[in-house]
């Protein structure tokens, strides 16, 4: 495999971090995250668990999402919208 098509395969055509805040928009601005994940992979395939947690991360320190511990390996993602003023 050439470092083209390798390049093709590893990267996203649309960013991670823009799907998940797409995918809880369209449903309605939380979702767990077992929910969010089957969402993004219907929608753009595998991305992996670990790189959702890393985005998510990402997204919580940037004050765009929060993230909440339901019960034990289960959380709460909620979009943060932005007040009106």
């Amino acid at each position: 495999m050439s470092g083209v098509e390798m390049a093709a395969k590893t990267w996203m055509p649309y960013p991670l971090h823009l799907a998940i805040l797409e995918g809880l928009e369209k449903k309605g601005g939380s979702l767990t995250d077992a929910e969010l994940y089957d969402f993004l992979v219907e929608s753009f395939g595998d991305v992996g668990f670990r790189n959702l947690n890393r985005e998510l991360l990402r997204l919580e320190i940037q004050g765009r999402v929060y993230v909440s511990t339901l019960t034990k390996g289960k959380r709460r993602v909620e979009l943060i919208r932005p007040k009106e003023g």
